[in-house]
């Protein structure tokens, strides 16, 4: 029989973070099974004002990557609420945060002071840039380090302008880093005994991510090659009669059943395509040829075809017909749940399965300090402690 509570079932989580890159990695702890307590400002959250919604503080994209949390409101400006933060990491796990340095300290939640009370707390931080170097203190947001880390650059050689990529993609890269290096120190702690702080940088984890790709020849000391993955500048989907489908030829010799297919085996001869690293150095007049023979076919004829040829081939979805995927659709991806406070919501599978536990849906995002009062008693405050802590602005619950 499967376990229903999840891998981290029995782990506590005081997080701290705002925004996206911190919520997006406790939402990978939160899905697998984690306690994960969500320390909110007065405030809340700043991703709760951002996007759709319908109702105060509850917009579509803080509902996406809050699911499976409890929020506790408490402000860490007065000395009573950092005091019951304080509590509340004696008997956590992790304590996670993306605040910039200056203003954790300024609260008194730097790990000396955390780890006073907690020597075994795992003290983990998201910043924009490591400690040792000139932009240390500076504030770090999604545009800045994609231009940093020359994504918008990269986009200008396909796009003629610098573009971001549509997403926010340093936060949610960093955001799945983020989430390994707490896994590693909780894993670290249990076969040591010991917490430790760690600190993901944001700049230096995104160029890493486009150094790999893009070091090339500039890799070896002296340089053998430019920098650039020239293919990655080049390659683009294919249009046919009904649309367009993405396209992969792994081998050489799945090239040449490519061609028979589209009906141009005279290509398997010609010097600029029967070599991968020819056909890579001639990407551009490769898809004006393929493309003229794509067209006369819906996509359906073509991945038909060369799914027979175990040549890999898929639709070019929109982000509408993403929703019509039948594969997403017979996995059971989408769910339609009922938000106790927001109506029915779209949810989107936890994406990992587990032989020893069972598929897990977790709870729904909460509301502003809904869990705030149930959290305390936890702690072993009293119910008059708690009046008092409320009485003072130090907390604050859901409608109080």
């Amino acid at each position: 029989m499967k376990n229903n509570a999840g891998p981290l079932s029995g782990l506590t989580i005081i997080d701290m973070s705002a925004m996206l890159l911190g919520p997006l990695a406790t939402l990978t702890l939160a899905d697998l099974g984690a306690n994960v307590i969500k320390v909110e400002p007065p405030e809340g959250d700043g991703r709760r004002t951002i996007g759709p919604s319908r109702n105060p503080k509850m917009t579509s994209q803080f509902l996406n990557i809050n699911r499976g949390k409890r929020s506790i409101v408490i402000d860490a400006k007065m000395s009573a609420g950092r005091d019951v933060i304080l509590q509340l990491c004696k008997k956590a796990d992790a304590f996670i945060h993306n605040s910039r340095r200056q203003a954790i300290d300024r609260l008194g939640l730097s790990y000396s002071e955390i780890s006073k009370v907690n020597s075994k707390i795992v003290y983990c931080s998201a910043v924009g840039f490591g400690r040792n170097g000139p932009y240390a203190d500076m504030p770090a947001y999604d545009d800045m380090i994609q231009g940093l880390a020359a994504i918008p650059s990269l986009q200008s050689r396909v796009m003629g302008a610098p573009q971001y990529v549509p997403l926010n993609l340093s936060d949610r890269i960093c955001g799945i880093a983020f989430s390994q290096i707490i896994l590693a120190a909780l894993l670290c702690r249990q076969l040591t005994g010991e917490g430790q702080e760690v600190e993901l940088p944001m700049f230096e984890t995104m160029a890493d991510f486009v150094l790999s790709e893009h070091l090339c020849g500039q890799l070896f000391v002296p340089p053998v090659g430019e920098l650039g993955a020239q293919r990655m500048f080049e390659r683009r989907p294919s249009k046919t009669k009904d649309g367009h489908i993405c396209f992969w030829l792994g081998t050489d010799q799945q090239c040449a059943r490519f061609f028979d297919a589209i009906g141009e085996p005279a290509l398997k001869e010609d010097v600029r395509f029967a070599k991968r690293e020819n056909r890579n150095k001639n990407l551009f007049v490769f898809f004006d040829i393929v493309d003229k023979k794509l067209a006369t076919k819906n996509s359906k004829h073509w991945i038909d075809i060369f799914k027979t040829l175990d040549i890999a081939a898929m639709p070019l979805h929109t982000l509408e017909t993403l929703f019509e995927d039948r594969h997403l659709k017979e996995t059971g991806f989408f769910e339609i749940v009922e938000h106790p406070s927001e109506g029915a919501i779209i949810n989107t599978a936890i994406p990992s399965n587990w032989s020893k536990f069972a598929s897990r849906r977790p709870g729904p995002a909460p509301g502003l300090g809904e869990n705030t009062l149930e959290i305390l008693l936890e702690n072993e405050y009293s119910e008059a402690d708690i009046q008092q802590l409320i009485a003072s602005g130090a907390v604050k619950q859901l409608n109080k």
